[in-house]
């Protein structure tokens, strides 16, 4: 690759490939951890604290160690248990917390950008009524041209820690998600009659467990990246998300993406790298582009929730 190529992380350019490579400084903290201080910049992805594994302490430091170093991006520690919480928070005050999730340093949420910074998806209807986002409200966005609208569909109650985890996660970037809960295949008049939304989606994550079907379903009935998430719910032979899983990988619903079981923090980041590369500023169309055409949009459907 020539030196002068350019790179880009879709949140920032690079004029040179060496300016992108030298983002490769860490901090060496006491024994037993290496911050990596760039990633958000290399990436658009800030470092995250597997809390798991680390005793409290640990996490307190770690944590407080990137909140007060101005690290860029959202300060995350994911799946601590009460004693890290309690540590961390204590340490560094001021932390949202969430399910399975606690955060500092937010990014503000797009609605808050000023449109002339905001990443343009390209597949997007102003159509948002009858969802609601993890602020509990909902958005109408006045150009419906720049922003975006995440689904996180759940095929059963079980499967929303994951689905809380990944809003939780797209939440700390600025990105709202709306979760559609309990439409699984045993009952699939429901997830017909919320068709709609799915197809007007500019990315859609699947959290299912059992056999894992709603996946391949909702893949069949939208453009939109749809990324799958097998939870571990289920009876017997599900495997605890092993079957959910492998039915995920071998579904006949053409470029759905599966990430591991119950993980809604890497459902999150693969959004999160689908906003910011494939559709990054630089690839954004130009201002006064007619909106995509709906002439492929499937006919409502008569189902109806009661």
């Amino acid at each position: 690759m020539k030196k002068d190529s350019q790179a880009t992380n879709g949140l920032g350019e690079f004029t040179q490939l060496s300016e992108f490579t030298q983002l490769a400084e860490f901090a060496q903290l006491s024994e037993f951890a290496q911050l990596d201080r760039h990633r958000k910049e290399r990436i658009g992805i800030a470092e995250a604290v597997y809390a798991p594994g680390k005793t409290p302490q640990q996490c307190a430091e770690i944590v407080s160690t990137l909140v007060t170093d101005g690290s860029p991006g959202p300060v995350l520690l994911s799946r601590p248990d009460e004693f890290q919480t309690a540590a961390a928070l204590e340490a560094c005050p001021g932390g949202e917390v969430r399910e399975r999730l606690i955060f500092w340093n937010p990014l503000p949420a797009l609605s808050d950008v000023p449109v002339s910074e905001q990443i343009v998806l390209q597949n997007i209807d102003a159509t948002t009524a009858g969802t609601t986002t993890s602020s509990g409200q909902n958005s109408q966005p006045e150009n419906p041209s720049h922003a975006q609208k995440i689904i996180i569909a759940t095929a059963g109650t079980g499967d929303l820690p994951p689905a809380r985890e990944c809003q939780a996660v797209l939440e700390a970037y600025g990105i709202g998600a709306d979760i559609i809960c309990d439409i699984g295949v045993a009952g699939i008049h429901r997830t017909l009659g919320v068709a709609d939304k799915f197809y007007n989606a500019s990315a859609v994550v699947v959290v299912a467990g059992m056999e894992g079907a709603l996946a391949s379903v909702i893949g069949g009935l939208t453009p939109a990246p749809v990324i799958a998430v097998p939870s571990s719910v289920g009876y017997g032979s599900s495997l605890e998300g092993v079957t959910a899983l492998l039915a995920m990988l071998s579904s006949c619903a053409p470029g759905i993406v599966v990430v591991g079981i119950d993980n809604g923090f890497g459902a999150a980041c693969a959004v999160l790298r689908l906003i910011q590369t494939k559709l990054s500023p630089a690839n954004s169309p130009p201002a006064d582009s007619p909106p995509r055409s709906n002439s492929m949009r499937p006919p409502s459907l008569s189902i109806s929730a009661t």
